[in-house]
């Protein structure tokens, strides 16, 4: 692997505070009707702790930081030299790709552009006035606005950013982009038969509209029933709750509904969302009864949900904007699953009992109580064979008396 995915690794990417990977896949036609192709396209998001990634290099078994090298808050009082409020050192502390990821970039990717704004690999969002170093050969290019730059990769050479310690309080940090559009999604209702899916959408913008395509890919067991389709409106400057109609608010319904075991339901609305304030999307569904054979190893956890993906309409020429909802975890009704063995020992107890009562009725001879005396009685014939036993026993015991006072004599 080249250019910034030489850096993909398992143990820094689960390590990492939160990480997000996707795949987006879409259809790409011309405009002058030739063939369309399939774009693919992979997005992993990591939000690193710096200081966390540099202590396997460091320090591979966790131990205290010493004391002398905490940065306490000085404006709290100390009664004691024991004790310290640590500070939050992230913004000043000195960091590098080598460092955080343990090997630095190598070389570009064979796809990029040698020309222009898409050969730039690596952009970052800092401060011009912050000092970074890089490694010789790669072209620096600072954007206005003062708070993002790019470098570009020679082909076949490693590539480390070198962030040191910043040297003055005055550096302004960077400023965050405002988003245009919160998405918060949620289960609702209770029961194991029945349930509902709650989104709100919010849009910060104080004067300006946001149009997007909002994509629900729902597995078969959740049927969704479209009837039930529900839209709020929530004014955030005064409150003001209302339903509105539907046209109002959802412009274009795509729906396919589910084929039990061999599809899932998709749902796609495009709606639009007036200046500061909050749409409401809402829906109920049903929970289907799998079989016990399509129940995960840890059923009870339950299924998961792949999250929804909204597409934020942008002007023409622009790179498309996309938007995942949290993924959401249904828990369906959990059958038995001792209930096989329990079947099977039943039905085993249950045969072993019939097969030996009519094995008995079978074999065993029942006679009248005058008969039994008749018959041969094993009682009877073990004493005789016992008497006569003892009968010779004493005859051979006699003839040796005889016989040793005959040799006496």
């Amino acid at each position: 692997m080249k250019s910034i995915s030489s850096l993909l690794d398992g143990h820094k990417l689960f390590d990492a505070s939160w990480q997000s990977m996707s795949i987006d896949v879409r259809p790409v036609c011309p405009e002058d009707g030739g063939e369309c192709i399939l774009e693919i396209d992979q997005t992993v998001d990591m939000v690193l702790d710096i200081e966390r990634s540099k202590r396997h290099r460091d320090n591979p078994i966790p131990r205290p930081r010493p004391a002398e090298e905490l940065i306490c808050d000085g404006s709290k009082p100390y009664a004691s030299d024991q004790i310290c409020y640590p500070l939050d050192s992230t913004f000043d502390q000195p960091w590098s790709l080598s460092e955080v990821f343990g090997r630095p970039i190598k070389g570009s990717c064979p796809l990029t552009e040698t020309d222009g704004e898409n050969s730039e690999a690596v952009c970052m969002n800092i401060s011009d006035q912050r000092e970074v170093y890089s490694s010789p050969g790669a072209a620096e290019h600072k954007y206005p606005g003062g708070f993002f730059r790019c470098y570009k990769i020679l082909d076949n050479a490693e590539f480390d950013l070198i962030i040191p310690k910043s040297q003055s309080d005055a550096i302004p940090g960077t400023p965050l982009d405002h988003p245009l559009l919160y998405a918060e999604r949620s289960f609702t209702g209770h029961g194991q038969e029945r349930g509902g899916v709650q989104t709100l959408l919010t849009n910060p913008s104080p004067d300006s509209p946001v149009e997007f395509v909002y994509l629900e890919s729902l597995p078969w067991f959740m049927k969704t029933y479209l009837h039930t389709l529900r839209v709020k409106l929530t004014n955030a400057s005064n409150n003001y709750t209302a339903s509105p109609d539907k046209e109002s608010l959802i412009k274009e319904i795509y729906y396919r509904p589910a084929l039990d075991r061999r599809r899932g339901t998709q749902l796609e609305v495009r709606m639009l969302v007036p200046a500061s304030s909050t749409v409401t999307l809402s829906y109920d569904f049903e929970k289907a009864v799998l079989r016990y054979t399509e129940y995960p190893p840890d059923a009870n956890r339950g299924f998961d949900i792949a999250p929804a993906i909204i597409k934020i309409t942008t002007p023409v020429g622009a790179p498309p904007l996309y938007i995942r909802t949290t993924s959401l975890l249904l828990a369906l009704p959990t059958p038995d699953f001792s209930m096989p063995y329990n079947v099977i020992i039943l039905t085993s107890t249950v045969m072993a009992l019939a097969f030996g009562s009519i094995f008995n009725l079978l074999v065993r001879r029942f006679v009248a109580a005058e008969e039994a005396g008749l018959q041969w009685d094993f009682k009877v014939f073990k004493g005789r064979v016992v008497g006569r036993v003892r009968g010779l026993l004493g005859r051979l015991k006699g003839r040796k008396e005889v016989e040793m006072e005959a040799k006496i004599k």
